[in-house]
């Protein structure tokens, strides 16, 4: 038996403004969807990367570092990798050009900055449609239920019937367009603040490896440790204490 309240009497009840606000919301989910879907996907497979990031220094040789790192195609880890070496080479190699009346340092910084600004706008694309959705969907929801009462309470008016039964229909049909912009909006906000956060943290490595990646560059080492570096430190700063003594 058909559901005088349900889902298909709205929309079979609906007029072509109902309708289409039904469509705009359905076409929002799916929109969302996809980037959740898309997005997670590629952050669970930079799982095995950003563990690779240890063994890279353990590694006897960069081509090795490179193979540890993986060979996926959107992988920024290795993408870093291998535009700071690009980097390296062609300055190294191209004198004569105008990059090549730059510091070594500073054009190596350029390379990498540059590389991890690729990442970033790669890892965040498509989180702008679902911040979209999550601002927008509920206020599409809202505009359909009270377009749906204006609807609703024009035709009662007209049929000159005002009893609970007659208006608990037609109202109860159009507060479940709130709900759909709700059902909406809420999995696109809680998805936005993961992806969001899981990027950072994507984000904040990338700038590491670069760091360390800039020292072995410039260097042919990777950068010693915190505590190494706090130890020479103290030892030149008591160096520095006897000669003056």
């Amino acid at each position: 038996m058909e559901n005088p309240y349900g889902v298909e009497a709205l929309w079979t009840q609906g007029d072509m403004v109902i309708k289409v606000v039904a469509m705009m919301l359905l076409a929002m989910s799916i929109a969302s969807w996809y980037v959740i879907v898309i997005r997670s996907w590629r952050l669970f497979r930079l799982r095995k990367p950003t563990r690779a990031l240890v063994d890279f220094w353990h590694a006897q040789s960069f081509a090795e570092g490179l193979h540890l790192l993986g060979n996926q195609r959107d992988n920024p880890f290795r993408h870093l990798a291998e535009e700071g070496q690009s980097g390296l080479d062609h300055h190294v190699n191209h004198k004569a050009d105008l990059h090549g009346h730059l510091p070594l340092a500073e054009w190596l910084t350029a390379c990498l900055k540059g590389s991890i600004d690729e990442s970033s706008e790669n890892l965040q694309r498509g989180l702008a449609v679902l911040a979209s959705v999550g601002s927008t969907a509920p206020f599409v929801g809202l505009f359909g239920t009270v377009w749906g009462i204006y609807h609703a309470l024009v035709n009662i008016g007209v049929s000159g019937q005002a009893g609970i039964d007659k208006v608990a229909g037609p109202v109860g049909e159009a507060l479940i367009m709130t709900a759909f912009g709700l059902a909406v909006a809420i999995p696109a906000v809680l998805a936005y603040n993961t992806l969001a956060r899981g990027n950072k943290a994507i984000i904040s490595k990338l700038n590491r490896f670069a760091h360390q990646l800039h020292a072995y560059l410039i260097t042919g080492a990777a950068p010693a440790n915190r505590n190494a570096e706090s130890i020479s430190s103290l030892a030149k700063a008591q160096q520095k204490r006897s000669e003056a003594v």
